[in-house]
């Protein structure tokens, strides 16, 4: 199930070797408009792909809230995840308002029964239990921004998504630690 996770996050960006998210949508939830404008087409195949990951945003909106109301997290660990669930909260405000600016219709949440179910929720016993699925998430989201970054020509793009990727980045190591692992003994773990 992990494995399937990873490949849906990094699929949201790439498919079959071809990248779906374009430049110029990638500036827009950057919120860099006059880049996004310079680099516009494929408008609708954007919105369906801003789409996808709107939905993936509501899904991790979701799991954050069932580790949340699971009472399995502590204290210092619930604070963190409702951060977390606040900087995806702040992902699909972002992804809505650029669906919306580029004439699509944002797709709507499932419900956290839904999500629950297919997040296999009822397994999660424990605390290691919660993280450990919010880690799973959230590495598949910094690979998925690590992945599309050698397709950018414009510099700047690439740049942006690398700084959404150390976002992901950051989440990752925080639950990491929160689970007392090691980080990664090589070098270059992610994007591979």
């Amino acid at each position: 199930m992990s494995r399937l996770i990873d490949l849906r996050r990094r699929g949201l960006l790439r498919a079959s070797g071809v990248t779906l998210l374009s430049a110029s949508a990638v500036a827009l939830l950057a919120g860099e408009e006059k880049v996004a404008l310079a680099n516009t087409g494929g408008a609708a195949s954007d919105v369906g792909i801003l789409n996808v990951a709107l939905a993936l945003e509501h899904e991790a909106i979701s799991a954050y809230q069932l580790g949340a109301q699971s009472g399995l997290l502590q204290k210092p660990v619930l604070e963190v995840a409702v951060l977390f669930q606040s900087h995806h909260k702040e992902h699909r405000d972002a992804l809505v308002a650029t669906i919306r600016k580029m004439g699509g219709t944002p797709v709507m949440a499932k419900s956290d029964a839904e999500v629950a179910k297919a997040l296999n929720a009822a397994s999660l016993k424990t605390q290691a239990d919660v993280l450990k699925l919010a880690q799973r998430l959230e590495r598949g989201a910094a690979n998925a921004y690590v992945g599309v970054i050698p397709s950018f020509n414009d510099r700047t793009l690439a740049q942006i998504s690398a700084r959404l990727g150390e976002d992901e980045v950051m989440h990752w190591t925080a639950l990491t630690g929160a689970l007392q692992q090691p980080l990664p003994a090589k070098a270059l773990s992610f994007g591979a």
